[in-house]
């Protein structure tokens, strides 16, 4: 039977006392107090917050170590340690308690700083104060956590009350003596990265589409059917199908893959052949509804082939409606078919329960007599009975029902058993008609299982064996019965007494991870249903497209695993830029996705590679010339400059080590051959620092078309007219037409293109205004520079114009055009090509950039993580230093409360305000120099929405020393004064809540405006029935 599990609509707090972390602040929040055979059953579950769930059953290792703490009362020191005593643990106590008015206890890792970095350790372990008077009055408590570097120790702040182990009375310290227990498992982790379902298994997961784990245990429960399976496989396809148009010809291929692949297999094929987009993928639906309109598409689907009739030969039972008259000799009944049945859990203690709910009898009458043909009103009884059972029967709990008074849907977790075998032939087949078919023996064995609302996932036998398997999306893990049944019949779980000789009220807490859906095979079909599927149940044509797509997978993966050995070189021709250039490309030269590409080994040298080349084209290398590109500002590629003699002698890997600023695996290339009159290769001219390469496209406005002519050296102080004739030649025209040259500057978000003066130089000079960033509205000085001087040209002659030693000290930002003020973002080291690059905003140009000298080299302050600190005062908007060496510290802000005091110590690594605001503040001198009994809490403001039960937290939280001995009225007395607010400001705070210890909130009168309840509900309330639309 396949069992499904529902989440929790709303989590509630699990345990009375909260398992935290020690964490040493200023004052730790304490933590909360602590005969048949029948049908078989899939299990679908929902996690319950359980760190070892997904572990695969195995023998943990478990140590036991007793602690004998002599001369108690005398440790001096605020916590102390045990001798380790298990892969490096050791046990962790506060004897006054971490801040707190009770005993604190912890496992720790020993010497954690220094274990490599990455290290995690899983351990389930109890610690226990021995009572040495009478040992069934021992306090001992157990929990689970997986330690690693952030949370090296784990355990109880409120062990025990201080009061109760400090009386000699009680037995916890006798002769100033204590006597400390643990017992620690410690099991391997699952790393989730690492972790192989199909070595491990067998069997290989489905990927999860960002909310298709309901789709997916309900997929894993069909494909463990393997008649339905087989039935699949047999639908009739043809090799021109393709799977995302064709529900059938995905499903074969999805059961093919989990069959034979070894990896987590995909699900979008599948989904896009029901005709779902990406939203219906993040929507979360309902398994049951799910799996009828899947079945009544495959069945429609099947119709007129040899499987037609299967989903109604495995799923189809029927049972009869009827009502008989008391008084009378009259009966109605209705015959009604059914693929799956609806059981009630509330009010059920299990499915027999619940089955005996579902043929209960109703009586009609009083007001609700039934209308009797021919007899009119009489009293009457209204039943169902069951004529036969499918082989398998789909169980649906509901596990959800609707809530009146909150307007929504509310989980059930009561307490709801299933049984491994179910007999529906019991007590004489009271739940059958009496012309049912009774030759067939209703017993069933528990095959798998469903979530609604939340996480799904599914417990499954495939061979009805003893071993059951958790599948959980991608990931399949071995399970033990207890796990994959009884913990998931939900309810309340009663933890054993803290400490029974005090009469203390044993705690429960709900259980979240229960059933939510049954599949059971019928024991006198198993043979039948759970038959050998293999490849000759499969088509040849899908063997063949599924084993190609699989080689390819193979052979990509195969690449990428080698790709660390190889270089990708993509070279570029001038045939490439003539191909794409008024076709793909207009406002570029070429396209590398469509240029050749070599895959050639790091180590080899690059004149093997041009070797290479040179049987490719048939091109001699010593006829070769290769460019690197450079990708300019507005996203073009350019030819930037030839490889030296030095650089083609290195490897491969280090050529394009040393070219590619994005390290990629790529190393883009243009070659450049000439060629002479006769049109056959020769030797590249010699360049010079003067000479620079152009390239030029045709534009024809009488026919809109563009297309490349062709690519000329010129030296940089030559003119556009001096090479007119050349041109002209080029595109084809008389020497003397008259043309019109412009340059190309940006494409994005318009194509802009500047006209070029024919008189003027190639390298022509532009006057840059330089201003200081300080003063963004003056006028420093201004510079005749060249639009193609590079980053490192610009900076060096600012830095000359200014007396600098080190131009890496000038950080430059460019002008908005549009608002005449810099850029918000300056420009980076080397961020940018040429000084034109510099000065283009959108489709204009400026002659203005901004400077600013640092203190240190811009290289190095790009490498240092920049954090947003917001400075805080208490009662002032500007920051007043109470003396310039006042102490300061550093709080971590989330949702206008305060989470986090840094220590002095605390890397700046570790310290990330992308999702909290940090803030430093002056440490008040009230708060120097704490007394033992002082608490330093965390204040902060809220307010109650009494409709809907939110909290709404707002303003600047503090910290507030309390002193021993002081009441509530001088705690409120001192917080109007520390807020300065007048006593009628602060009589509107409603109330305080908190714990001394811990926190206070003050409560506000929220007087804004509100929508009401009910509008405000509909307005968030949307559902989307599941569709399958093809």
């Amino acid at each position: 039977m396949t069992m499904m599990t529902p989440p929790p609509i709303e989590q509630q707090q699990e345990d009375e006392e909260m398992l935290v972390p020690r964490q040493e602040l200023p004052a730790a929040a304490p933590a909360p107090a602590d005969a048949a055979q029948p049908m078989e059953v899939v299990a679908q579950t929902e996690p319950a917050n359980n760190t070892a769930e997904s572990q695969p059953p195995e023998d943990p290792q478990t140590s036991r170590f007793t602690w004998t703490i002599e001369n108690f009362t005398r440790i001096n020191g605020k916590k102390h340690y045990s001798e380790p005593f298990v892969v490096g643990g050791r046990v962790l106590i506060f004897p006054k308690g971490n801040n707190v008015d009770h005993f604190s206890m912890y496992l720790d890792v020993a010497d954690s700083a220094n274990l490599p970095y990455g290290w995690n350790r899983y351990a389930q372990f109890s610690l226990a104060v021995v009572n040495q008077i009478h040992q069934k009055y021992t306090i001992r408590k157990d929990t689970q956590h997986q330690f690693n570097a952030r949370e090296s120790d784990w355990g109880f702040t409120s062990f025990m009350p201080l009061g109760d182990l400090y009386d000699p009375s009680r037995g916890y310290l006798v002769n100033d003596t204590v006597v400390v227990e643990a017992e620690v498992a410690v099991r391997r982790m699952v790393d989730y990265w690492t972790y192989d379902s199909k070595k491990e298994t067998g069997f290989v997961g489905l990927k999860n589409q960002g909310a298709t784990c309901y789709m997916n245990s309900l997929l894993q429960t069909l494909y463990h059917i393997p008649y339905f399976r087989k039935a699949v496989y047999h639908m009739p396809t043809t090799e021109n199908d393709m799977p995302s148009g064709s529900i059938p010809l995905a499903l074969q291929s999805l059961f093919y893959k989990l069959q034979y692949s070894d990896n987590s297999v995909a699900t979008k094929e599948l989904t896009k052949s029901f005709g779902w987009d990406t939203y219906d993928s993040f929507m979360q639906h309902d398994v049951q509804e799910l799996n009828r309109v899947l079945c009544e598409k495959l069945e429609d689907k099947m119709k007129g082939t040899v499987v037609e009739g299967t989903i109604e030969q495995l799923f189809e039972g029927h049972h009869i409606n009827y009502i008989e008259c008391i008084n009378v000799d009259y009966k109605s009944n209705r015959k009604e078919s059914f693929y799956d049945l609806q059981l009630d859990v509330k009010g059920c203690r299990d499915v027999y329960a619940s089955f005996d709910k579902y043929v209960e009898v109703e009586r009609l009458e009083g007001d609700n007599k039934y209308h009797a043909e021919q007899y009119g009103l009489q009293d009457a009884k209204k039943g169902v009975l069951f004529l036969d059972f499918p082989p398998v029967l789909q169980l649906q709990l509901k596990r959800f029902e609707y809530d009146y008074m909150r307007d929504t849907m509310v989980k059930i977790n009561d307490r709801y058993e299933f049984p491994l075998q179910l007999d529906l032939d019991r007590d004489d087949g009271k739940y059958l008609a009496p012309d049912a078919d009774r030759s067939i023996r209703n017993l069933y064995t528990l095959h798998s299982g469903g979530v609604h609302g939340g996480h799904y996932y599914a417990f499954i036998r495939p061979t009805l064996s003893d071993q059951w398997y958790k599948f959980d999306d991608e990931r399949v893990t071995k399970e033990d019965t207890k796990k994959a049944l009884e913990e998931q019949y939900g309810g309340e779980e009663e933890l054993p007494q803290i400490n029974p000789g005090f009469n203390n009220t044993p705690f429960k807490f709900t259980k979240y991870s229960n059933a939510y859906m049954l599949v059971y095979i019928r024991e006198s079909d198993k043979d039948k249903i759970m038959c050998n599927v293999d490849e000759k149940d499969i088509a040849e044509h899908l063997r063949i497209r599924l084993k190609k797509e699989q080689e390819e997978k193979e052979h990509k993966k195969k690449e990428k695993a080698e790709a660390h050995l190889y270089t990708i070189i993509k070279v570029a021709r001038d045939e490439d830029l003539k191909e794409q250039i008024g076709k793909n490309i207009y406002f570029d030269l070429v396209d590398h996705e469509k240029v050749r590409s070599f895959r050639i080994q790091k180590q080899l040298p690059f004149t093997s590679f041009k070797e290479e080349v040179a049987k490719e084209y048939g091109i001699p290398v010593q006829f070769q010339r290769f460019w690197l590109w450079a990708k300019r500002q507005n996203h073009t590629y350019r030819p930037n400059r030839p490889l030296g003699p030095n650089e083609e002698a290195q490897s491969v890997g280090q050529l394009r080590e040393v070219s590619n600023k994005a390290h990629n695996a790529e190393l883009k290339l243009f070659l450049e051959v000439e060629t002479g009159l006769d049109l056959k290769p020769i030797h590249p001219p010699e360049k010079s620092k003067e000479d620079i390469l152009l390239f030029f496209k045709l534009y024809n406005p009488e026919k809109e078309e563009l297309c490349f002519v062709g690519r000329l050296f010129v030296k940089s102080t030559g003119k556009p007219s001096e090479i007119l004739t050349k041109l002209n030649e080029m595109a084809g025209f008389a020497p003397d037409e008259e043309i019109e040259l412009y340059e190309e500057i940006k494409f994005e978000p318009n194509v802009m293109c500047e006209h070029i003066d024919k008189k003027l130089t190639f390298r022509s000079s532009q006057v840059v205004h330089f201003r200081s960033l300080e003063k963004p509205k003056e006028d420093d000085f201004c510079l005749e520079l060249s639009k193609l001087h590079t980053y490192d040209d610009v900076v060096e002659r600012v830095a000359r114009q200014l007396g600098l030693d080190d131009p890496s000290k000038i950080r430059l930002t460019s002008h908005n055009c549009y608002s005449q003020q810099p850029k918000p973002q300056p420009i980076r080291y080397r961020g940018v090509e040429h000084l034109l690059d510099m000065l283009v905003h959108y489709n204009q140009t400026s002659d203005i950039l901004y400077y600013e000298v640092l203190d240190i080299p811009l290289p190095e302050l790009q490498c240092l993580k920049t954090l947003k600190v917001a400075f805080h005062h208490a009662t002032k908007d500007e920051v007043e230093l109470s003396n310039p060496d006042a102490e300061l510290r550093l709080l971590e802000v989330f949702y206008h409360k305060i989470y986090k005091i840094f220590p002095p110590h605390e890397k700046i690594e570790n310290i990330n305000d992308q999702y909290w605001t940090l803030r430093a503040e002056e440490i008040p001198e009230e708060e120097k120099n704490l007394g033992p009994h002082d608490r330093l809490i965390h204040v902060y403001h809220f307010m109650k929405d009494p409709n809907q039960n939110q909290i709404q937290n707002f303003g600047d939280p503090f910290l507030l020393v309390i002193r021993e001995g002081e009441t509530a009225a001088e705690i409120l007395e001192r917080i109007q004064r520390k807020l300065r607010v007048t006593d009628e400001e602060f009589a509107k705070r409603r109330d305080v809540y908190g714990a001394w210890e811990q926190y206070l909130g003050l409560e506000h009168t929220d007087t804004t405006p509100k929508r009401s309840y009910t509008a405000n509900q509909n307005r968030h309330t949307f559902e989307k029935p599941v569709k399958i639309y093809n």
